[in-house]
């Protein structure tokens, strides 16, 4: 199947996405934030950290094999130094008992830095710095999410970015955030592109507030 990917091939067309998505359901359907916040701490690199981001030799086909074995998941995470958004994704979003435990009991998140100098080995082998890595993959932005097939085999002949099955281009606010991790766990970008998962899916929060 092919990809749905939630994506723009510019920063200029980012704040354009996020306001569509934010005008899709109104505050008063997003998620309330529930449990005691989780404070993630900044690392040296100057990327704030969650305690379950994956730990990893940076060898994706590994990563990935892993995750499947474990029932989960697999996705990347791009973030840099002084980020704003990347700010707002672990203090509002991540910070939310309930949402992050969704995602780490069904996710393999690699968090790696948009300009970094580690060595990622890539599914087909090729070995990149991740500033490399990212300028590959087209990662213009941060923070951005990347989600994967679930094996290797799946990506076979697909190159760089086209080997996703979805990607969060930017910062989305908390209901469209634990959406996308929905749609992919649900696998709904192998017959749905996301808007019209995330227009279904406040009709029906809607809906149910009325009853």
């Amino acid at each position: 199947m092919g990809s749905n990917r939630v994506r723009f091939d510019g920063p200029s067309r980012r704040g354009f996405l996020a306001l569509s998505l934010a005008a899709a359901v109104p505050p008063a359907v997003w998620p309330s934030r529930s449990g005691a916040a989780i404070e993630p701490h900044l690392g040296d690199d100057g990327l704030y950290k969650q305690d379950w981001f994956l730990q990893s030799f940076l060898e994706l086909p590994e990563d990935l094999a892993e995750a499947t074995a474990a029932g989960k998941r697999f996705a990347l995470l791009w973030e840099q130094r002084g980020c704003p958004y990347c700010h707002d994704l672990h203090r509002i979003n991540l910070a939310d008992a309930t949402t992050s435990a969704f995602i780490r009991a069904r996710f393999a998140v690699l968090q790696l830095n948009l300009w970094g100098d580690r060595e990622v080995t890539d599914f087909d082998g090729e070995k990149l710095r991740e500033k490399e890595f990212a300028r590959k993959y087209r990662i213009n932005f941060t923070p951005t999410l990347q989600f994967f097939p679930e094996t290797v085999a799946e990506m076979k002949g697909k190159k760089g970015a086209d080997a996703e099955v979805a990607r969060m281009p930017g910062y989305f606010r908390p209901f469209h955030f634990i959406s996308m991790f929905e749609y992919v766990w649900e696998k709904r970008y192998a017959h749905q592109d996301f808007q019209r998962y995330i227009l279904e899916k406040s009709a029906a929060r809607r809906e149910s507030s009325l009853q």
